[in-house]
C-alpha cells in the first residue's frame, strides 16, 4: 500500500474515547482496506471507542450485531442508506433497519439525484470513484440504476421521505444528508427537525457533489445539525485543507463532526483518520479543548452502547 503519515502518540491520545461514525469497510461488493472484525479489534488496540458500519448497498445492522458479539467490548454500529438497492426512499428498509438497532440512516448517497458521476459517461482524465464504477458496469451489463427523488420539482420533500423521516424519529436513529444538493439538505433538515429527529448530521459538506458554502453550513449549524468533517475529502484532494478548516472554524468546535470516510485500499489505515485530523487541527490553531469537543460529538452522536 502507498506510504501515509503515521499520527502521534499526542494525537491519538486526543482522540481516545471516540467513535468513527463513518467508514467504508469489507465485506462490501468493492474492494476495502480491511474488513469490520479486523477493524473492531484494531480500535480497542488504539483506545478508539467504535464505529459506524456505512454501505452504499445494504442495511449493516445486523452484521454490526455479529461483530459486537465475535468482538467483545467494541462498539460498532449498524447503518442504512437509502440508495436504489434497498429500494431508495423506503420506509419499510427504515422501519426493519430500526428495529435491528442501525445507528444511522443516510439520504441517498450514490443514487442522489445530485450525484451524476456514476451515471455519467466519462471524459479523459477523470478520477472516477470505485462506486462509481461500480454504477456504471451495472448499467453495461443492462442494470441501469435510476437516481432517488427526496423532494419534488418545486423542492417541496416528498411525502415518502416523510415517512422515512418520521420512521428515523420514532426509532431514534440519527439522520445523515447524504449526497443531496445544497436545497435539498435545507429542505431535508427542516423536515427532519419537524418530524422530531434530534440528531442531524450535514454529510461532508466539503465534498465536490455538495461544495456547501460556509456562509450555508454556518445556517444548517444554527438550525442544530452538526457538520460533519471527513477525512478523506481534503487528504485525497476533493478540497483543500484550507477549504476544510475554513468551514471547520466557521462553525465551531461545538457543531463540527470528526469522521474519517476511510476504508479505501489506497487510503490510510482508517484508525489513523482520526488522530490525523487532530493533527491538522493542532497546526491550524485549534487546542486541545476544542478537539476534545469534537470528540465529545462523536460520543454524543452515538449514543449509549447497544443492550
Amino acid at each position: 500500500m502507498t506510504d501515509h503519515p503515521v499520527p502521534s502518540d499526542e494525537a491519538r491520545e486526543l482522540v481516545r474515547g471516540a467513535y468513527d461514525v463513518h467508514v467504508h469497510i469489507g465485506p462490501d461488493v468493492v474492494g476495502r482496506r480491511i474488513d469490520d472484525l479486523s477493524l473492531a479489534r484494531r480500535f480497542l488496540e488504539v483506545g478508539l471507542a467504535g464505529f459506524v458500519l456505512k454501505s452504499h448497498y445494504t442495511s449493516t445492522a445486523e452484521r454490526a450485531s455479529v461483530v459486537r458479539a465475535a468482538v467483545p467490548g467494541a462498539d460498532v454500529r449498524g447503518a442504512l442508506s437509502l440508495n436504489r438497492a434497498v429500494g431508495g426512499m423506503n420506509p419499510l428498509a427504515v422501519e426493519i433497519a430500526g428495529r435491528e438497532g442501525a445507528h444511522t440512516v443516510w439520504m441517498p448517497t450514490v443514487d442522489a439525484e445530485n450525484e451524476a458521476i456514476g451515471r455519467s459517461d466519462p471524459v479523459p482524465g477523470e478520477k472516477v470513484p470505485v462506486w462509481a464504477r461500480l454504477q456504471r458496469e451495472l448499467q453495461a451489463a443492462g442494470t441501469p440504476v435510476e437516481p432517488v427523488p427526496v423532494v419534488d420539482s418545486e423542492g417541496v420533500v416528498l411525502p415518502e421521505t416523510v415517512a422515512v423521516l418520521e420512521t428515523v424519529a420514532r426509532h431514534g436513529m440519527t439522520l445523515a444528508t447524504g449526497h443531496l444538493s445544497t436545497a435539498e439538505i435545507f429542505a431535508v433538515v427542516d423536515a427532519a427537525f419537524d418530524a422530531g429527529v434530534t440528531k442531524v448530521v450535514v454529510t461532508h459538506p466539503d465534498y465536490p457533489a455538495q461544495n456547501i458554502s460556509i456562509e450555508d453550513q454556518v445556517v444548517l449549524a444554527q438550525k442544530g445539525a452538526l457538520l460533519e468533517r471527513c477525512f478523506v475529502q481534503p487528504y485525497t484532494g476533493k478540497c483543500t485543507w484550507e477549504r476544510w478548516l475554513e468551514g471547520t472554524k466557521a462553525v465551531g468546535p461545538e457543531q463540527t463532526l470528526l469522521s474519517t470516510d476511510l476504508g479505501q485500499k489506497k487510503n490510510p489505515a482508517v484508525e489513523d483518520g482520526l488522530p490525523l485530523m487532530a493533527e491538522r487541527l493542532l497546526d491550524a490553531g485549534f487546542d486541545s479543548a476544542d478537539i476534545r469537543t469534537m470528540v465529545e460529538n462523536t460520543r454524543v452522536l452515538a449514543g449509549p452502547p447497544p443492550d
